[in-house]
């Protein structure tokens, strides 16, 4: 069976780098394999470059980014614990959620949704939290969040980022920020096919992290015998087998980008969202992300009046194999998502969905 090829310009997947989809055809490699652990090491060294962290324990987890959201909470979160979230879109909703089955007190603080974490109200929610926790790039709503506010005012908590949409394609400090845990996904930014999530976590957290998680297969202390402290250790502890292509996938993507240079492929996002947003303002159509705050890579646009949101969409999936993705929750069928990440963070996809675009709008 032959899968016509799309043009990925949604919230994610996105198209992934060359590099990362050649990797994939590699020969298949063992888990305990020392060529293996070899990448598996210099893969983790390469997520620690692109989270900005010396963190020894950093590593691509085996599960998409939901279960780096779901680690992060069970490794550090118990019964009674105060967490405070920002909600601010979706995947602040998720994390209240993940948090309350951990037997949390979950303080959300409530935001409108297209607009950016105000640090003063979450800081000020509730006097001594375990753990705060933001999302750095709401993919629901294409916001973009500062973290160094939290990070200065968090006092004794610990500071948990989603960095899903953010990491590769904006900048990502976590270390000069004062970010304790973090996690992503391989399927956006980061322009590999999704299925791994990069995690990291510095040793103020692990110091505070619950020694029996409730999750065997998301305990940090067993997954840390076989990859990121566990490396150069000369000994590993099995635990699962880890999804081997993909992690030489992520390799390779990884590799890509440093290659470009981390500044060059934010500045190439960059530039990408600028030309969207001028573009799609040319066309008369209104952005959803409060201005300031706006993600390059991920653009929320409102659906003009009159206009069904699904109609446009199955169109362009239809007549030109381009995908843009819906709205969620009350903005299902009044926002689309436009996203420009990895190799899709080029000028000419920029002209490909705007003439798409147009013409569908103009019939």
């Amino acid at each position: 069976m032959s899968l016509r090829a799309r043009t990925l310009l949604g919230p994610g997947p996105s198209n992934p780098y060359p590099e990362a989809t050649v990797a994939l055809g590699q020969p298949l490699l063992g888990h305990l394999d020392p060529e293996f652990l070899r990448i598996l090491d210099e893969t983790s060294d390469r997520l620690r470059q692109v989270f900005g962290t010396a963190n020894r324990r950093t590593l691509p987890l085996s599960a998409t980014g939901s279960a780096g959201m779901e680690a992060a909470f069970v490794n550090t979160v118990g019964p009674g614990d105060v967490v405070v979230v920002a909600v601010n879109g979706l995947f602040g909703q998720r994390m209240v959620d993940v948090a309350s089955r951990c037997g949390a007190e979950v303080v959300a603080v409530e935001h409108e949704w297209g607009q950016p974490v105000d640090a003063d109200r979450v800081l000020s929610a509730h006097p001594s939290p375990k753990l705060i926790a933001a999302v750095h790039a709401e993919t629901s709503t294409g916001v973009l969040s500062d973290l160094e506010p939290l990070a200065a005012g968090k006092g004794d908590a610990l500071l948990l980022a989603d960095c899903v949409t953010s990491l590769g394609g904006v900048p990502v400090q976590l270390d000069e920020w004062g970010v304790d845990l973090a996690y992503s996904g391989s399927q956006k930014c980061l322009g590999v096919a999704p299925g791994l999530a990069p995690f990291t976590i510095n040793d103020r957290a692990w110091d505070r992290r619950i020694e029996k998680p409730q999750s065997w297969y998301l305990d940090l202390g067993m997954l840390g015998g076989y990859a990121g402290e566990a490396a150069g250790s000369g000994g590993r502890t099995y635990h699962h087998t880890a999804p081997t292509g993909m992690v030489v996938s992520l390799h390779a993507g990884l590799g890509r980008i440093l290659e470009e240079g981390l500044d060059a492929v934010h500045a190439r996002h960059a530039e990408a969202g600028r030309l969207l947003h001028s573009g799609l303002a040319e066309l008369g159509l209104e952005l959803f992300a409060a201005e300031g705050h706006r993600l390059p890579e991920l653009t929320t646009v409102r659906v003009p009046d009159g206009v069904d949101s699904a109609a446009v969409r199955k169109e362009l999936l239809e007549r030109y194999d381009l995908e843009i993705g819906g709205g969620v929750g009350a903005y299902a069928a009044t926002v689309w998502r436009i996203g420009l990440m990895g190799q899709n963070a080029t000028p000419d996809k920029v002209v490909l969905v705007l003439g798409a675009l147009k013409e569908v709008l103009g019939r």
